[in-house]
């Protein structure tokens, strides 16, 4: 009886999923506002973005593989576009709100994104990637939920909070991107910001005895931030969309553009504790505090005792947490197979990409590269100049595989090609003195390895090949080298960057043809019907 029992709950599992799988997607509808405002996170009134009047934007919350409908209404004096840090667009790169693929929104006029959680779950946000404007704000959480009948590797919190940190200027955006224009590097951040707040502006009430998770990215500028609750572990559960081996830390270390989700037990006497946030790996330590609030606490602010101390600036500590991070093999992702099921340490690597980043002057002023070629956009966004097939746009293979040896930089609209379905190896090297930290949209990929020193091809014996994190945006320490493998299964033009903003902003990024000859609809999808146009595309 119990065998029947059991096989009947099997088949309705598996008549659920092909319910979900014949089933259209549910839609979810959004729209956005986009204005200029007076804010004062820091305590000076600046020129902010807001979205429908809230800074930082609101939250978007789906379902795995929901179509998200957002249109964007922009009433700023000049163009903007929103992209999505950690959203695939599964297929369409023509949605990733990126220049190299998508026409700004001129001022007054709105565009509708078609975006899809194709296949993800987890912890995102998304920002504005045109002019300087990720420095006034414009940001917010993207939380990508499990469908119902797929399991989750822990039991369902007692509720779950959205956490924007980030480092933050006193100046208006317009100024710093000014300075960038005249060719200056801008000056260290003055302050940092939790939910787009100042010190103790921001309260989390919680219940003794429950647990809570926090779904925390930086969303700043530059700098590596140090996040921790006086007197409580944090519990890591998710990385950019995949469940990791449930390690319990004191503090973690969050680098520019990445996510994590928590769970935090409301396991200590009740009153009040500090949360705090500080930067990292500086003679200057910037810190605020946001607090933990038990509800019943009768402690009167500011809260008891002092906050706790950050993490020594040596980089071995910070190195040691990074190489703890790994996937939960059994856990399922977004569909209920488990995340473990790929084998990714088995496949042969097609080709080995190293990039080496750099900073110099050309023509007088700052500039920053990759393999010696500082980016500069093209009048023309570079995906619709591929699907017109416009000439004098770009050249693909206008960046190195490799480093070239020299201190020599040029400027270039770099674009790097790819065949699609390949496996590459690729190599983060950094040579100067400062952490880095670099995204690829439209992908995923297993962090396999990182280290001190220079990377060779021994250095291959040390790779992680059985549960490496799988993620978006990963680390390079100071004079140190990080591994990446990544399956090119998503055909379009995708945005490689360092978020280190100004750097990118500067020329530290390029583009990532991932090219088939076949043209089908199983491959990538067709030009949206109200993709805006713009430059050599204007008349297509």
């Amino acid at each position: 009886m119990f065998h029947l029992r059991l096989t009947l709950y099997f088949i309705c599992f598996a008549l659920c999923i092909i319910g979900f799988v014949g089933a259209e997607d549910p839609y979810r509808y959004f729209n956005f506002n986009v204005t200029y405002g007076v804010i004062s996170p820091l305590g000076v009134p600046q020129e902010g973005i807001l979205i429908n009047n809230q800074f930082p934007g609101p939250d978007i919350h789906c379902y795995t593989n929901d179509n998200i409908i957002v249109n964007v209404f922009n009433y700023l004096d000049e163009p903007f576009l929103l992209s999505w840090n950690g959203l695939q667009q599964r297929k369409n790169s023509f949605e990733d709100g990126v220049y190299g693929t998508t026409c700004p929104i001129p001022p007054g006029q709105n565009y509708t994104y078609k975006l899809q959680a194709k296949d993800q779950i987890g912890s995102f946000f998304y920002f504005p990637s045109t002019a300087f404007h990720k420095a006034a704000g414009g940001f917010g959480a993207v939380r990508i939920i499990t469908k119902p009948l797929i399991p989750v590797p822990f039991p369902p919190p007692e509720a779950e909070h959205t956490i924007l940190i980030g480092d933050w200027y006193k100046a208006n955006h317009s100024r710093l991107k000014a300075e960038l224009d005249h060719g200056k590097m801008i000056y260290f951040p003055d302050g940092i910001l939790i939910n787009g707040r100042g010190s103790n502006k921001i309260s989390f009430t919680v219940e003794k005895g429950k647990t809570y998770r926090f779904r925390i990215s930086n969303v700043g500028l530059q700098n590596t931030l140090n996040f921790r609750i006086q007197g409580h572990k944090l519990k890591l559960v998710e990385v950019e969309g995949t469940h990791t081996v449930q390690n319990t830390y004191s503090s973690l270390d969050i680098h520019v553009g990445q996510s994590y989700s928590v769970l935090v037990v409301a396991d200590q006497p009740v009153r009040d504790y500090y949360m705090v946030v500080s930067s990292r790996f500086h003679s200057t330590v910037l810190s605020t505090t946001a607090v933990f609030h038990y509800n019943g606490s009768t402690v009167p602010v500011p809260v008891s005792g002092l906050p706790p101390i950050v993490p020594s600036t040596e980089i071995g500590w910070s190195l040691q947490q990074a190489r703890s991070i790994r996937t939960n093999l059994t856990a399922s992702g977004p569909r209920p197979n488990p995340q473990g099921s790929y084998f990714y340490g088995e496949i042969p690597i097609n080709r080995t990409i190293r990039l080496v980043s750099s900073a110099g002057g050309i023509n007088g002023k700052q500039r920053y590269a990759i393999n010696g070629v500082s980016f500069v956009p093209a009048d023309t966004p570079l995906k619709l100049a591929d699907y017109f097939n416009i000439s004098g746009v770009f050249r693909v293979g206008s960046i190195p595989d490799l480093p070239t040896g020299g201190r020599m930089m040029h400027l270039d609209t770099s674009v790097m090609g790819a065949d699609y379905r390949a496996f590459l190896e690729i190599i983060f090297e950094n040579h100067e003195p400062l952490v880095q930290s670099w995204h690829l949209d439209g992908y995923n990929f297993f962090v396999v390895g990182m280290d001190r020193g220079s990377w060779s091809p021994k250095q291959r014996k040390q790779y992680n090949l059985h549960d490496a994190v799988s993620r978006c945006t990963t680390q390079v320490y100071p004079r140190s080298w990080t591994a990446i493998l990544v399956s090119l299964d998503n055909v379009g033009m995708w945005n490689l960057r360092t978020e280190f903003w100004a750097r990118q902003y500067l020329g530290q990024q390029f583009y990532l043809r991932v090219y088939t000859p076949v043209h089908s609809l199983r491959d990538e999808y067709d030009i949206p019907s109200n993709a805006l146009v713009c430059g050599k595309a204007s008349h297509h």
